[in-house]
């Protein structure tokens, strides 16, 4: 469970107490001279408003359990320098990577998840992007164009598009959402930017479920009838159409694809889909930032099934670390202790001497106190942020660390 603000230690109460009386830091600020005890990283709302939390690219897809871009971007100025190459071998959605770019830092990142990589392949990717703004419009139109009429000829709408085999689309999208979201898949192999329109396609999944507005990262169950909406204050509908997203989707990536290709340097980026206990890095890298799952809290798989089944991505669930399926018990926290002690001791294999590792975790369950002495590293400093404005019904407040290992 997360700490509600009545639960928090004495210890942590006082770090409120504390950094409510100084400024939060500002991102842009930070040098490599800046003391780690100097950093506010207790962002209010005022501070950080959600638009400068979900810039650009970093909202191209929804992904449940990212860390924001500024805590990246502060220690990458904090540690990197321009041309060397961080690491990232959670990378989920690719927020290490998108920022590393920005400040001309070479970035890898590695990650279990297929969807995770394709996801972070597309924010980082360099587009034409008159040629990216003519396709998205283009594949969305021709969609349009193939869904009208057969809005009127049920027969030919079943002949062509009826999905058969696929039983999690056909349990989870009404009729004519399953049947428009397969005619805009079968038209992405007729451009160039395939992974950009899978990722337009796969968002508009999300939304074109038959689930509650408000329990769209982990639904149990298809809702068929209507509903009381606590994200809306009225009764809702179950969806029926996926056009409507597709169309809002592809307007806003063309947005956020253009604003990122303004600020983005050359630096290289690299997508390893790949166990990071054991992925063979392309080059040595001069640092780590990153932020591990947690134990027993998210199924990152599962998180994107809708993807998974849609673009029949290959799944490796199995291979996930602290996976929710596996339990939160005394044996799987050892597991987990075990599997993120092999993904840091691997990394530290292909860092300098003195190079920091940066971890960003809520170690609930003290997991992280002696794996740095059994990685290689020597803890350097602890920084701790109180996460106190969460949006929507997961609202509750809690610590998170920082953790600065150095490579001995």
């Amino acid at each position: 469970m997360l700490k509600q603000h009545s639960s928090l230690t004495h210890k942590e109460r006082s770090a409120i107490k504390y950094y409510s009386n100084h400024t939060p830091t500002r991102p842009h600020e930070v040098t490599p001279e800046t003391p780690l005890e100097h950093l506010n990283l207790n962002w209010t709302e005022q501070d950080l408003p959600e638009r400068e939390r979900t810039k650009h690219v970093h909202r191209l897809h929804p992904y449940f359990g990212k860390f924001i871009p500024q805590i990246v971007e502060i220690f990458l100025r904090k540690y990197f320098k321009e041309g060397e190459t961080v690491y990232d071998p959670f990378c989920g959605s690719g927020t290490t990577l998108v920022e590393a770019n920005v400040l001309g830092i070479h970035a890898i990142g590695c990650d279990i998840a297929a969807f995770n990589c394709l996801l972070t392949r597309v924010k980082t990717d360099e587009y034409d992007t008159d040629l990216m703004k003519k396709e998205v419009l283009d594949i969305v139109a021709k969609t349009e164009e193939r869904v009208r009429p057969l809005l009127f000829d049920l027969h030919s709408w079943k002949d062509e598009f009826e999905d058969t085999d696929n039983a999690y689309l056909r349990m989870w999208y009404a009729p004519q959402a399953r049947k428009e979201l397969l005619i805009y898949r079968s038209m992405i192999p007729n451009y160039q930017y395939q992974d950009l329109l899978r990722v337009i396609l796969s968002r508009s999944a999300r939304s074109a479920r038959l689930t509650t507005h408000f329990d769209l990262d982990f639904p149990k169950d298809p809702q068929l009838e209507s509903y009381y909406c606590y994200k809306h204050a009225r009764i809702c509908h179950p969806t029926q159409e996926a056009l409507k997203f597709l169309k809002r989707y592809s307007l806003d990536t063309i947005h956020r694809i253009q604003q990122y290709s303004r600020i983005r340097s050359e630096a290289r980026s690299i997508v390893i889909w790949g166990d990071s206990r054991e992925a063979i890095l392309p080059s040595f890298i001069d640092g780590v930032i990153t932020s591990p799952p947690y134990v027993g809290l998210i199924d990152y798989h599962e998180q994107h099934r809708y993807a998974y089944e849609l673009l029949g991505l290959p799944v490796k669930s199995e291979d996930e670390l602290g996976a929710a399926f596996k339990g939160s018990s005394q044996t799987a926290k050892e597991v987990y202790k075990r599997g993120i002690t092999e993904v840091f001791t691997h990394a530290g294999e292909y860092m300098k001497r003195g190079g920091r590792l940066v971890i960003i975790v809520h170690d609930r369950d003290n997991l992280y106190g002696d794996i740095a002495a059994q990685c290689g590293f020597e803890v350097e400093d602890t920084v701790g942020r109180h996460v106190n404005r969460r949006t929507g019904r997961r609202s509750h407040e809690f610590f998170e660390e920082v953790f600065v290992w150095r490579k001995k």
